[in-house]
């Protein structure tokens, strides 16, 4: 795996400018769900940002997107049928 060094990237968030500090292939990640889901990157980056508990903006976008990795691959296990997950174990 090619490493993606850390970037940062100025975003805007509820009027106010912040720097978030990514991989380029999380940042790359990112933008694709904000696609993905209809949404602007600004919008998606808040509604992150407005839902965080603790920690700071970039290790929660982080565990944002390896979340949504992992529940997208779970509804697609979901979908297989018998034969094709006995393919895959293969």
């Amino acid at each position: 795996m090619k490493s993606s060094p850390v970037v940062k990237h100025s975003v805007s968030i509820d009027g106010r400018q912040t720097t978030i500090s990514l991989e380029e292939a999380f940042w790359t990640a990112l933008k694709e769900i904000a696609h993905e889901r209809g949404e602007s990157l600004r919008h998606l980056t808040a509604s992150i940002n407005a839902s965080r508990e603790v920690g700071n903006l970039s290790s929660v976008i982080r565990l944002f997107v390896l979340e949504f990795y992992k529940e997208q691959l779970a509804r697609q296990q979901q979908q297989e049928t018998p034969v094709q997950r006995r393919k895959r174990r293969r």
